[in-house]
């Protein structure tokens, strides 16, 4: 479902023209052939308002003390909490809301209104109910985005697959695990996935415990093991791939290629994700400073990131300074499907064809395939391609997570062991550099 969140002025017909009496700041959300007006709760004078950029002027203040900065944070939590609505209730009903399901949707999420409280007489929730409760404060309170509530939605269809009529008073370690072995033999989910579910589930129960709906012990006492966790390969282009990469020359009949691998190689210079690279703009980069640097908030963590631009990710940028891109775009980025299909096409035409060990696990049973490299690269590659060959010219990693905004080591740790493994391999070179010597000096005498 498409939706449209636009900010502006509630201007009344008798306030035009008075630009310094202050009126309220209005969210007009459109979706469906529907609209529907949300109050944002602040006010500001017309003068002091930032109609290109839809925001208050920095340096303002409103009559109640509230600065510029603050205001324009609030309004930004309105529309995520409009577009969690949005997402999530789409989930659930497989269809767009009307205005008054939209509207009293959005009341609770954003606490204008209050949940009507249980009546002493009603049954307890069932599993599936409580488990929507659980999605519903989690997806609000974390700002999930949409491909967390899929996440969550696909579980939900896997237990119900599993067993329609779950409760959670039976809810029991070996429930847990009967779940689980559906998953590996009924599904045929590998084991990294079967693990993330596992992390999910383990997760709602904490959360159903904790707010009195579940009394078991299953999430403390189900604790299973699974083979492969750390098998997985980590795909990147080494140095030499991304500098053949960039500069090979697609042919004629190839015309969409070369944006698709321009976006590709931005992202392994600068280590952004898709998400973040989609939505870059002109106005985020900032070239009069030194050094050039682009300024970003992020789509998955909502943190800034400040990122330095090298010689490569600025030659990009320059590439298409001059093309008029939608909506201020840096770069002509098209939906993240075609992406990845488009970029399977472009590093195999530009012959990214370095075999790829794939080892996987169902369970215990080992799968084990040798692809071409182009055939597994996605977007996301990019990012990884970033931190391999930051670590490789030995930039520190603490300096690496501040331009790719990793919060902790944990996720820096398969690259770091790439790395390691790079340089037991160039050691054994001064062992092969002392044989060698050793024969040509035998030859000199």
């Amino acid at each position: 479902m498409k939706f449209k969140i636009k900010v502006g002025l509630h201007i009344k017909p008798n306030n035009k023209g008075k630009a310094t009496e202050e009126v309220g700041i209005r969210l007009r959300v459109s979706w469906a052939g529907l609209r529907c007006d949300i109050r944002s709760g602040y006010v500001i004078a017309p003068a002091k308002w930032d109609d290109a950029n839809s925001c208050v002027r920095l340096g303002n203040k409103n009559s109640h003390g509230e600065t510029a900065g603050a205001i324009n944070r609030g309004v930004m939590a309105v529309a995520s909490t409009i577009e969690e609505v949005l997402t999530r209730f789409e989930l659930d009903n497989k269809r767009p809301p009307s205005v008054a399901e939209f509207k009293e949707a959005f009341d609770l999420a954003a606490g204008r209104a209050k949940p009507e409280e249980k009546k002493p007489e009603e049954k307890p929730l069932g599993f599936f109910a409580v488990y929507d409760l659980f999605t519903g404060e989690m997806g609000v309170t974390n700002n999930w985005t949409k491909s967390t509530y899929t996440k969550f939605s696909s579980l939900k269809a896997h237990l119900k697959n599993y067993n329609k009529k779950l409760t959670l008073e039976g809810f029991d370690k070996a429930t847990f695990a009967g779940f689980v072995a559906h998953l590996q033999t009924k599904v045929r989910q590998l084991n990294t996935t079967v693990a993330k579910n596992v992390g999910f589930l383990r997760w709602f129960l904490r959360w159903a415990a904790a707010n009195g709906y579940y009394t078991g012990l299953a999430h403390l006492q189900y604790r299973p093991r699974f083979k492969g966790l750390d098998c997985k390969e980590v795909i990147y282009l080494e140095w030499d791939e991304l500098i053949h990469f960039l500069n090979f020359e697609f042919p004629a009949n190839k015309p969409s290629l070369p944006a698709v691998r321009d976006v590709f190689c931005f992202c392994c210079f600068t280590g952004l994700r898709y998400s973040d690279v989609a939505k870059l703009r002109r106005s985020d980069i900032h070239r009069e400073q030194t050094p050039p640097f682009m300024s970003i908030v992020t789509k998955k963590t909502t943190a800034r990131l400040h990122i330095e631009l090298n010689k490569y990710a600025l030659a990009l940028l320059d590439k298409y300074e001059g093309v008029g891109l939608p909506n201020d775009k840096a770069l002509p980025v098209i939906s993240n499907v075609k992406m990845n299909e488009n970029l399977h096409e472009a590093a195999e035409v530009a012959g990214i064809d370095e075999p790829v060990n794939i080892v996987s696990y169902v369970g215990s049973e080992r799968s084990e395939v040798v692809v071409p490299k182009y055939s597994v690269l996605t977007t996301h590659a990019g990012r990884r391609t970033f931190i391999v060959n930051a670590l490789r010219l030995g930039i520190p990693a603490p300096v690496i997570m501040e331009w790719t905004g990793h919060s902790d080591f944990k996720a820096m740790k398969p690259y770091i062991k790439i790395v390691n493994d790079a340089k037991v391999e160039n050691m054994e070179r001064f062992n092969s550099f002392g044989s060698n010597r050793s024969t040509t000096d035998e030859g000199e005498k």
